[in-house]
Order: C-alpha cells, then sequence, then structure tokens
C-alpha cells in the first residue's frame, strides 16, 4: 500500500528511473578519473570471522588437539565438574536413603479417626431435643448407687433371664410378655423417640465384674417382624441407668446401641454415628439382629478402677453371624468422641431398645430362640450350672 498522492496515475504514464547516488556516495580513484560504489557492509565471505578491531575471533568449540574431557569448559573461561563420584569416593560411601526411610506398606492401616458423620442420612431428631436430652442427663447424672444389690433372688432373675422391660411416657404402640425373657412390641406410625430399658440389668457390676480367667457376656436380639415396613425404625444397645426415656440408645453418656435405619453405630454420640459395617448397612424386615458387650479383666490387673483393669469389646450379629466387633477404648477423635463412662465395667448396664415412628419387633432377652448359636450354647450352660 503506498502512502502519497490520493490521485490516481495513469496507465501511460512511464515508470520512474532509478535515482543516481549522490555524490557523496561515490568513490573516486586517484588518479584514473573513475568512480565506483561504496563497498558493502561487514567482511568478505571468507573473512566473516574477522572482529572489528582487526583481528580474527577463534572457532567455536575446543581445540582438535584438546582431550574430551576439556571441552566441558564453560563460558566463564572455567571448567564444570567431570560426572559421577570423585575417583576415591565408592558407591558405599553414598547416604542409602532407602535404608533410612522405612517400608510403610508393611504398617498396619491408621486408625479411622474421622469416619464419624455430622449427621444421619435418614432421620435426625431435633437440635432442640438434643439439648433437652443434654440438660436431663446433667439433672440426673449416672452414679455407682445405682448398682443393684448382691442378692440370691436378683441373682437367679439374671440367670435365667427373667428381665422386665419399663415402657417410658413417650411410647406409643404396645410391648407385651409372651413368655420368661421375650417381649413383642408394635408402635404407631409417625411416634416419637422412646428408650425402653430392661430390669434386672443384663449387667450388674455387684455381681458380674469379671475376675482373673474368667470373662462375663451380657448379650440379647432383636427379631424384626417380616411384615415390617422397609425402614427399621428401632435402635439395640445398652445404657447405665438413668437415661432421658425420649431419646434413641447411644445419644448421651453411659450408652451405646446400633440404629437399624442407618446402620451406624452410635457411642455417647448426639452427631450422626459411625459406620457400623459399610454405608449401605441396614436393618430389614425379618432380621435377626444382637449386640453384646464383653468383659475382660487385664492380665495381671488387679482390682482397681475398672477402666484401668477391665477390658471391654462389643459385638454385632446379624442373623447369627458377628459381623462388627470394636473394642470400647480405641482409638478416638478428641475432639468429637465422648466419654464412655458407664460402659467400662463398673456401672449396671441394661438392654435399651429405641423406637420411633411404626416398628414390629420381638425382644429375646432369654437364650432360647438366639441366632446367635456360639452366644446362645454358652448361656444355655449357664443357666444349667
Amino acid at each position: 500500500m503506498c502512502f502519497g498522492s490520493r490521485d490516481a496515475r495513469g496507465s501511460s504514464d512511464v515508470p520512474p528511473r532509478p535515482a543516481p547516488l549522490p555524490a557523496s556516495s561515490r568513490n573516486t580513484a586517484a588518479g584514473d578519473g573513475r568512480s565506483t560504489y561504496d563497498a558493502p557492509p561487514s567482511w568478505p565471505p571468507q573473512q566473516a570471522s574477522q572482529r572489528s578491531d582487526g583481528d580474527y575471533a577463534p572457532p567455536p568449540g575446543p581445540p582438535p588437539s584438546w582431550p574430551q574431557q576439556q571441552s566441558s569448559q564453560r563460558s566463564d573461561g572455567d571448567y564444570a565438574p567431570p560426572p559421577g563420584p570423585p575417583p576415591g569416593h565408592s558407591k558405599a560411601n553414598e547416604h542409602d536413603w532407602e535404608a533410612a526411610v522405612p517400608d510403610t506398606s508393611l504398617l498396619p492401616p491408621p486408625p479411622d479417626l474421622f469416619a464419624g458423620w455430622d449427621r444421619s442420612p435418614v432421620n435426625n431428631a431435633s437440635e432442640d431435643e438434643a439439648e433437652q436430652g443434654k440438660a436431663w442427663c446433667f439433672q440426673y447424672p449416672i452414679n455407682s448407687t445405682m448398682n443393684v444389690q448382691n442378692t440370691k433372688e436378683l441373682y437367679e432373675a439374671i440367670k435365667q433371664g427373667n428381665f422386665n422391660l419399663q415402657v417410658p411416657p413417650t411410647y406409643q404402640g404396645t410391648l407385651d410378655c409372651r413368655r420368661v425373657g421375650v417381649w413383642a412390641g408394635e408402635t404407631r406410625k409417625h411416634s416419637t423417640d422412646s428408650c425402653i430399658v430392661s430390669f434386672p440389668p443384663l449387667y450388674a457390676a455387684n455381681l458380674h465384674s469379671p475376675s482373673p480367667g474368667k470373662p462375663f457376656s451380657a448379650y440379647y436380639e432383636v427379631h424384626i417382624a417380616p411384615d415390617n415396613r422397609k425402614e427399621v425404625s428401632l435402635a439395640i444397645g445398652f445404657t447405665a441407668l438413668p437415661y432421658p426415656p425420649f431419646r434413641l440408645p447411644g445419644w448421651h453418656r453411659g450408652s451405646l446401641a446400633v440404629h437399624g435405619d442407618d446402620g451406624h453405630r452410635y457411642v455417647n454420640d448426639t452427631w450422626g454415628g459411625k459406620e457400623l459395617v459399610d454405608g449401605n448397612y441396614r436393618f430389614i424386615p425379618g432380621g435377626k439382629y444382637g449386640i453384646g458387650i464383653t468383659f475382660t479383666r487385664k492380665d495381671g490387673a488387679g482390682y482397681g478402677p475398672a477402666p484401668d483393669t477391665i477390658d471391654t469389646e462389643v459385638i454385632f450379629t446379624d442373623n447369627g453371624r458377628v459381623v462388627a466387633r470394636w473394642d470400647l477404648h480405641e482409638e478416638i477423635d478428641a475432639e468429637r468422641d465422648l466419654p464412655v463412662t458407664g460402659l467400662e465395667g463398673d456401672y449396671d448396664l441394661s438392654a435399651a431398645i429405641g423406637t420411633f415412628d411404626a416398628v414390629k419387633y420381638e425382644v429375646h432377652l432369654s437364650p432360647e430362640n438366639w441366632a446367635y448359636q456360639e452366644m446362645k450354647n454358652a448361656k444355655l450352660a449357664e443357666m444349667k450350672s
């Protein structure tokens, strides 16, 4: 594009001739009167490496006669070190990081400290109800004076599985004793949270505190009716007394439970519990579920405080098969998990059955119809002894 006159040039215009060089750009040879053109800039091709000061620049790279190792000369005139360690430095003298850092693949997995749920994925009580439960527990704390007395009558009742169930005022439905140690219950739709407890307790600290080599297990089962609705609105566990009757077991101090609607286990947990088996586990209609707690005196331990002398393990069974077990004193998240006081063998523990909404079930406190055969056989033998 031409940036000049706006007038178009005619097609017959003669193109301009080359302009002659000005006189100052020509070079006149001395004596012969001839004129020549100035030399082009830069050096002739054969002298391209000649510098402007009249000398020549060296060709790139080292001289042909230099050894190969001298080709490592740097641009600043110094030399780079040769590759590899010095001649007197052997491989054995090098730092072996693999020996300093152990292989962690053989170590056991770390505890799942942050597996707790903030909320249940299905049903949740209101925050007001949780605060009411906390206030109730503060007003009625558990204490050792609740432990039952060591009497022959009480000992025989527990041994034979002759337990009663106490229904709280919040319970909306029926609960009938079918025979010794067997109770059938059904709640109405939209029933509020309720906690049914057994008396006598399944574990009496004055009677059952384990001795060396002789652990004690408290266990019972709840069988869900086959015609129950798909969601099983029931929880089974243990609690020290007293316990707020309008709250499900496992939510407050001195209690633990497994909830059937979300399949989570709760130990003094007002949040969302922890997964018992996996994220898909739930109670189902027709299922037979059992929960047990075993107290074992530690080897060489005397008769000091229960937390220091007794190991406590909880098991959960599904149709006669143990599907979960955990140590009550497992590693926990100190900020989220609350104390397990009351569950360590120094307080009485009653069966605790939580209900809400509509559910149809049977509670088996005596062993005759238990699905878990190992515990059934052990308790039947104990009854005969």
